[in-house]
């Protein structure tokens, strides 16, 4: 389930956007999983810059050297701005999970052609298929959202899960170690703060907005999920905004840059919490994680987390989301604000932040 032979081949990760779409570096970063390949001429469409850049594409190849079922409309994904390059280490994580984990997983996320990051900068670089000729609808937290369709993204949170339970082959994949405590680092107290006492927060209960505890019930967490057992690869960000409808409709998973071993309760609690209108969510939830239990049994996770027990641990995942989107600047404000009230309001419902100061076995 890893993927070091295939990264002893490949050519080196690009440095430039210019790089990533020459016909010359294309042929070879492809031709790793598909030797033979050739491409003569690529066609750039759309580009998005934020953090990570993300450019659309479309190549053309020498006659008959274009496998089968392998679409000619593609999409890289690297960190090529000068705003990019301070944060280009986060890609190491996203391209480590292509190569090494997401081959493995029936769970649907996008088909990888080339997954590698730089051996010392860390620059992480990923090649996809281009869903949006497909069809693919990208969603945020402000986008309709389904009880039904958070059993069906919680049933791919279950594959994820269940395929990479404990999984010897993973133990020791240094890019997948447990790191929730780096991002406590640079950023805390101030942040959320600043969220809380702005418009931002304004719907975040008074009883958990406090970025003090907030702050301290996440560095619990931090340090009980580094070695807590049992693991699997988590998602770690597994709010909507990282969910996109594929072409016939189905929730499938994107943004793998904070992909870890963990708990599964933290995928879990975080996604039912900010996927659902407060409403839905109270609606629903109870159910929403007895779905996803018997999926990860069906996955072949024997024994399951009780019900019971699982139920008091999705709470941490709450906390997680909770944190993070505390921390959380420079994205829509609207988006950031429905986020802190729907995950502030379940850590409330639940008493999450005393769940978690009060926990003895992580």
């Amino acid at each position: 389930m890893t993927g070091d032979a295939t990264a002893a081949t490949a050519p080196p990760v690009p440095d430039t956007l210019e790089e990533a779409l020459s016909p010359q570096w294309l042929t070879a970063a492809l031709g790793v999983r598909y030797p033979g390949i050739q491409v003569t001429a690529v066609e750039p469409g759309p580009v998005i810059s934020r953090v990570a850049t993300n450019a659309r594409f479309r190549i053309e190849c020498a006659e008959g050297t274009l496998p089968e079922g392998v679409s000619p409309n593609l999409c890289v994904k690297g960190y090529f701005t000068e705003v990019g390059r301070r944060y280009r280490n986060a890609g190491e994580f996203e391209a480590c999970f292509y190569r090494d984990v997401a081959p493995s997983t029936d769970m649907r996320t996008l088909r990888a052609h080339y997954a590698d990051f730089h051996p010392e900068t860390r620059h992480g670089v990923v090649i996809t298929e281009d869903v949006v000729v497909q069809g693919a609808v990208f969603l945020d937290a402000l986008s309709p959202y389904t009880p039904e369709q958070t059993a069906q993204s919680l049933t791919e949170l279950a594959r994820l899960h269940a395929s990479t339970w404990n999984h010897p082959g993973l133990a020791q994949v240094s890019c997948l170690a447990p790191r929730l405590a780096s991002y406590l680092v640079l950023r805390g107290v101030p942040e959320i703060r600043e969220n809380f006492d702005g418009p931002i927060g304004a719907g975040v209960p008074v009883e958990v907005r406090d970025a003090e505890r907030l702050n301290a019930a996440y560095r619990l967490i931090a340090e009980g999920a580094a070695s807590a057992s049992p693991w699997s690869v988590i998602h770690g960000d597994a709010h909507v905004g990282n969910v996109y409808l594929d072409g016939v409709g189905r929730p499938s998973f994107l943004d793998w840059q904070i992909a870890q071993r963990g708990p599964w309760y933290l995928d879990v609690g975080y996604h039912i919490a900010s996927a659902l209108t407060i409403e839905d969510r109270r609606r629903h939830e109870r159910d929403l994680l007895r779905h996803y239990l018997e999926e990860l049994r069906a996955g072949g996770v024997d024994p399951a987390p009780p019900e019971d027990e699982a139920w008091l641990l999705v709470r941490r995942g709450v906390v997680h989301g909770f944190f993070l989107w505390g921390i959380t600047q420079k994205v829509n404000p609207a988006i950031t604000a429905e986020l802190l009230t729907r995950l502030g309001t379940a850590a409330a419902d639940h008493d999450a932040l005393r769940a978690v100061e009060n926990a003895k076995d992580w």
